[in-house]
């Protein structure tokens, strides 16, 4: 019997594997805009995201899906509807690490050409 393979994912940082499920969520245009949809006027069906996207139902779903599991949008149930928004906080924590993966390099960079 073969041992089980070990996630990869164990062999880096938690920031870094949560970093990388945001930048793969934001990954695809259509995400990227249902985010930018979701920011304009938060708390909106699947259905009023697709009469604003050139996608099917299906498919603005599974890009739904994707934000979710990242965490970047919230899925409220009501009645027989999903009402979807963004989740702040966790918005804010994204921003923060790209910030700290990007700004850390940038500071680093320009102290190293003042000297």
């Amino acid at each position: 019997m073969q041992p089980m393979a070990m996630s990869k994912k164990s062999l880096f940082e938690p920031f870094e594997v949560d970093l990388s499920v945001v930048c793969k969520a934001l990954g695809h245009p259509a995400r990227i805009k249902i985010l930018k949809i979701l920011l304009a006027k938060n708390d909106q069906t699947c259905q009023e995201i697709v009469d604003k996207l050139p996608l099917s139902q299906s498919t603005v779903s599974q890009h739904l899906s994707e934000l979710r599991n990242a965490q970047l949008i919230k899925g409220t149930n009501h009645k027989t509807s999903v009402i979807y928004s963004v989740d702040k906080e966790y918005l804010a924590k994204s921003q923060k690490m790209l910030g700290d993966l990007f700004y850390a390099h940038i500071l680093n960079v320009k102290q190293t050409t003042l000297f």
